[in-house]
């Protein structure tokens, strides 16, 4: 699916990938609910996220602070605020470290509990969404404080991008469980 360049591709993007990721979800087999995330066997795969991630909690757990991270900050646009994307202290240089604080503070939730605040969490992402125009979305510099893009990169990035990085994981396990 090519990357959206208006509000409909985004909608349809974002809801495409969601629904893909559920229905990928509901797919698992016991040995892929069962079996730890370990893909230390593939030399491939060293991004840190390979090896942060040990389950489907952990995947849902990120998508949802990322959303959780889109929705605090497009309050910007309510408040007038110039409130940075990441969480304070941390940059584009050093997000992977936020990235562990977010696995680090969802150890003690439910795989059941992670889906749920995911599914919440899309649905309020796209409610969010739904308030911009297209010309918000799309136009470069429209808000100030978006730093030079378009805030519709932002919606892309963490839910149509981000499911699809999400699958790709999941995936990549469900292989991982046949050739065991």
């Amino acid at each position: 699916m090519p990357r959206p360049r208006n509000k409909a591709d985004l909608i349809i993007a974002a809801n495409t990938n969601y629904d893909k990721l559920i229905a990928l979800i509901e797919k698992r087999t016991d040995a892929e609910k069962n079996t730890t995330y370990d893909f230390s066997g593939d030399e491939k795969k060293k991004e840190a996220h390979w090896r942060r991630d040990k389950n489907l909690r952990d995947v849902l757990m990120h998508l949802n602070e990322w959303h959780l991270l889109l929705l605090e900050w497009i309050k910007n646009r309510e408040n007038g605020s110039n409130k940075p994307f990441l969480l304070e202290g941390y940059n584009w240089k050093t997000y992977g470290d936020m990235n562990l604080l977010f696995y680090n503070r969802c150890q003690n939730v439910s795989e059941e509990e992670a889906l749920k605040r995911f599914m919440d969490s899309h649905k309020r992402v796209m409610e969010a969404l739904d308030t911009f125009s297209e010309e918000e979305l799309f136009t470069n510099t429209y808000y100030s404080w978006v730093g030079g893009s378009c805030i519709g990169s932002y919606f892309i990035s963490v839910t149509s991008s981000h499911y699809d990085w999400a699958m790709k994981k999941m995936k990549a396990h469900q292989k991982s469980c046949k050739s065991k």
